[in-house]
């Protein structure tokens, strides 16, 4: 799975152009009325989400057309590669219809089905975060969780507190939300954003699909955090995330199973 210092960097730099152009396209939508649409999920779409990812496609197709591509918007480009770009155009489109901030861009470019590069791009506030699983940037300078030790302490967050319900056991969820500092739903990929930039401590999905999630782990992994499943487990493999501070994720865990 090793990916050499020479082509970190060029893929690096690569994952930086497909945020920045794709935030071109994504920024004049969210300060106009918008048209949305429902898909077969029930959740919403709007021609930001799909010109983006028609956007980032091309410009993968172009310069790595060997790489597959797994897009939330248009499916599956199984080419047989070692390399596979996932991506969600806006992580929360629901809040970018709103005209609210928590939303963003994620990428992430798969090395034989791990993920070894993250992106979180907001084009709004022009804040682009990568990660490798060993370092996390924020436009270009180094950031890292804060240290954590105690519930009390902590500042939680997730998407949408009703999931936990639906999904997950919502009676100890509650537990949890008692033992922190303060809980907030400040979530989507903005929650995440939030955590690997030392502005809050744990973050939790009960739900996620593979676009949300993959591009997450070298993210959080970089700036020194711990991310996993709902129930510690490995979360390439797992449809749900529990991502904290090392000194408070353990305690999560064992409060939530």
């Amino acid at each position: 799975m090793t990916v050499t210092k020479e082509e970190l960097k060029e893929f690096k730099k690569f994952a930086e152009h497909l945020a920045l152009e794709s935030g071109r396209v994504i920024k004049p939508y969210f300060f106009s009325d918008l048209s949305v649409q429902t898909k077969d999920d029930s959740t919403p779409v709007t021609a930001a989400d799909r010109k983006a990812e028609e956007l980032i496609r091309n410009l993968i197709e172009k310069h790595f057309p060997n790489h597959g591509i797994i897009g939330e918007e248009f499916g599956k480009k199984e080419t047989g590669s070692e390399y596979t770009w996932v991506l969600d155009p806006i992580d929360g489109t629901k809040s970018f219809i709103a005209k609210m901030i928590t939303f963003g861009t994620l990428i992430a470019l798969l090395k034989n089905g791990k993920p070894v590069l993250g992106v979180i791009n907001q084009p709004v506030l022009e804040e682009l975060l990568i990660g490798d699983n060993f370092t996390c940037e924020l436009n270009g300078i180094k950031t890292t969780v804060r240290q954590c030790d105690s519930l009390n302490k902590a500042l939680l967050l997730t998407t949408d507190h009703l999931n936990v319900y639906k999904y997950k056991n919502g009676k100890k969820f509650e537990k949890l939300i008692r033992e922190v500092r303060l809980y907030r739903t400040w979530g989507n990929s903005y929650g995440y954003y939030l955590l690997a930039t030392g502005r809050a401590d744990a973050m939790i999905d009960p739900i996620m699909s593979p676009w949300d999630l993959l591009p997450l782990i070298p993210i959080i992994k970089g700036a020194g955090g711990i991310i996993t499943d709902y129930e510690g487990r490995d979360p390439v493999k797992g449809d749900s995330t529990i991502a904290a501070a090392p000194g408070i994720h353990g305690k999560i865990i064992q409060i939530l199973n």
